[in-house]
C-alpha cells in the first residue's frame, strides 16, 4: 500500500506492507488524513536513516473487523493515534482509537479528529468552569478548534494571533474577542475581567524563547493557569510564577489512555466512574460537536492534496507555513466515492 514516509530529511510517498488485522482491531480503508505540520516537520528534522511513516489522524470506512472490535463493516469512522493511525491507504486500528462518524459530518472534516481530541483534552486540563475566561495564543488550526470548543463550553474566549488572516478566520467562526497585538490583549482582558486577569492561558503557538510564557503569567489572574499545547520552550520567570502562585501545565495529546498499551492495543477501557474522559471518549465528543453544529471545521481546511502530492504539501508547509491553515491528504478511496456520487447524480438527471 501507499504511505507517506520521512527518510533522510525528505518526505515522500512510498510502498509499505499492508497492516495486519488483530483481535480487537478494525481494518480501515483511508479516505482522508489530516496533516499535523508541527509534529510531522519536527519528526522529519530527525533525518531518519530508515523510512518512517508519518501521521496520526485520519478517517475512512471499516472493511474488516477483528473479534470484539465493536464496530461494523461499512461503518464510517474517524481514527487517531500513531503508530496505528498514519498517512496510509489502509489502517489497522484498535477499537478505542476509532469512533463512528454520522452522515452529517464529512470524512474530510472527521480526519481532523486527532487535532480535535488534543484541543478537547487541553481544555479539560485547564479545568475551567462555565463563565470563566480563557486566552488562546496562536490561531492556527489547533488554536481555532480549541477556541470554538471553548466557546461551545460556555467559556469567555479571547484569541490572539499576529496574522491578520487567522484573526479574520476566528471572527468569521464566531469568536467575539480577537486581538492582533499584545496591547489589544491587555485592553480586552482588562475590560472582560475587571482587571483581574483571565482564568487560563492556552499556548497553542510555538516559540524558542520564554517570552510567551512570561507574558502569559502577566495575563492570568491570581492562582490562574498557563497551559502549554504547542511546541514551546518551557522557560519562564520564577518571580512571576511565585507572585501569583500560578500553575504551569502541559497537555499530553488526546487524553487518558494515550501511550498506554493496555488501553490502546490491549483494548482495556478505563471505567467511566474513575476516568470520565478517555482518549476515545474525547474523540467521540469532538465528532459530536461537529455533528450538532457547535463547531465548524470545513472552513479551517484550506488545502486538500492527493496523497501522490504529499511532498508538495509538506514543502509548502515548510516554505510558507502562514499560507496554510489546515491541510488534508485525499486517498483514492475518497476520489472513487466522489466519482460514484457524480455518476449517480448524472444518472438521476437523465
Amino acid at each position: 500500500m501507499k504511505a507517506v514516509v520521512s527518510h533522510e530529511g525528505s518526505i515522500r510517498m512510498a510502498d509499505v506492507p499492508d497492516p495486519l488485522l488483530e483481535e480487537g482491531f478494525v481494518l480501515v480503508q483511508t479516505e482522508y488524513s489530516a496533516i499535523s505540520p508541527g509534529t510531522e516537520l519536527m519528526m522529519n528534522g530527525h533525518n531518519y536513516a530508515a523510512p518512517t511513516i508519518l501521521g496520526y489522524s485520519a478517517s475512512g470506512v471499516v472493511r474488516k473487523v477483528g473479534k470484539d472490535a465493536r464496530l461494523e463493516v461499512g461503518q464510517r469512522v474517524a481514527c487517531y493515534g500513531a503508530p496505528y493511525v498514519k498517512h496510509a491507504e489502509w489502517l489497522a486500528v484498535p477499537k478505542h482509537l476509532a469512533v463512528p462518524v454520522p452522515d452529517s459530518v464529512t470524512l474530510k472534516e472527521a480526519s481532523t479528529v486527532g487535532l480535535g481530541a488534543i484541543a478537547v483534552h487541553a481544555l479539560r486540563q485547564a479545568s475551567l468552569q462555565f463563565g470563566e475566561s480563557v486566552l488562546l495564543i496562536g490561531a492556527g488550526i489547533l488554536g481555532q478548534l480549541t477556541a470554538q470548543i471553548a466557546r461551545a463550553a460556555g467559556y469567555r474566549v479571547i484569541v490572539h494571533d499576529l496574522l491578520e488572516a487567522r484573526c479574520r478566520k476566528a471572527e468569521e467562526l464566531g469568536i467575539r474577542h480577537v486581538c492582533r497585538s499584545a496591547e489589544e490583549v491587555e485592553k480586552t482582558i482588562g475590560l472582560l475581567t475587571d482587571g483581574q486577569g483571565v482564568d487560563a492561558v492556552l499556548l497553542c503557538a510555538g516559540g524558542k524563547t520564554g517570552e510567551l510564557m512570561d507574558q502569559s503569567l502577566e495575563w492570568i489572574r491570581d492562582r490562574g493557569k498557563v497551559l502549554v499545547v504547542g511546541d514551546l520552550k518551557m522557560d519562564f520567570s520564577r518571580e512571576r510564577l511565585f507572585a501569583k502562585e500560578a500553575q504551569v501545565l502541559i497537555s499530553r495529546a488526546g487524553g487518558p489512555g494515550r501511550y498506554d498499551p493496555l488501553y490502546e492495543k490491549g483494548g482495556l477501557d478505563y471505567p467511566i466512574g474513575y476516568v470520565r474522559w478517555t482518549e476515545g471518549r474525547n474523540m467521540a465528543e469532538y465528532i459530536r460537536l461537529m455533528a450538532e453544529g457547535d463547531i465548524r471545521v470545513e472552513p479551517l481546511i484550506t488545502d486538500v492534496y492527493p496523497i501522490e502530492q504529499c511532498s508538495a504539501a509538506f514543502r509548502r508547509y515548510a516554505e510558507a507555513p502562514h499560507d496554510i491553515l489546515g491541510a488534508v491528504l485525499e486517498y483514492p478511496a475518497a476520489a472513487q466515492q466522489e466519482g460514484g456520487k457524480e455518476e449517480a447524480s448524472a444518472g438521476g438527471k437523465r
